[in-house]
């Protein structure tokens, strides 16, 4: 069981950045994909960014390309998704999701998830 703790978040203007953090206490996330998720109000969840074990990236969704990246520290355990140039669509409930399988970027395909961060970006 791979446990995932989020971290980051927050209400920031439009333009801002923000950094989520998604730490396993566990198992070593270098060996598992790794998907960002979001919900926004009144839609469903959606993949936001995914990446393989070695970075390569599996999908981007166009809202974010340009503005949003993934990095991992192996050595802290944890990947983080940098959030640049923030909109108020960008406003949601973000999740990291792990697994050692995944090939696409949809939450069916991802077994271990974080709790979930607020990103609110307004005004």
């Amino acid at each position: 069981q791979v446990r995932l703790v989020q971290s980051g978040g927050g209400l920031v203007q439009p333009g801002g950045s923000l950094r989520l953090s998604c730490t396993a206490s566990t198992y070593a996330l270098e060996n598992y994909n790794i998907g960002w998720f979001r919900r926004a109000p009144r839609k469903e969840r959606e993949g936001v960014l995914c990446v393989n074990k070695i970075d390569s990236i599996l999908f981007t969704a166009d809202s974010v390309k340009g503005r949003f990246t993934i990095s991992r520290d192996n050595a802290k355990n944890t990947v983080y998704l940098q959030m640049n140039n923030l909109k108020p669509e960008d406003t949601a409930l973000y999740y990291c999701a792990a697994d050692f399988w995944a090939r696409l970027c949809t939450p069916e395909a991802y077994d271990y998830w974080g709790q979930g961060t607020q990103v609110t970006v307004s005004s």
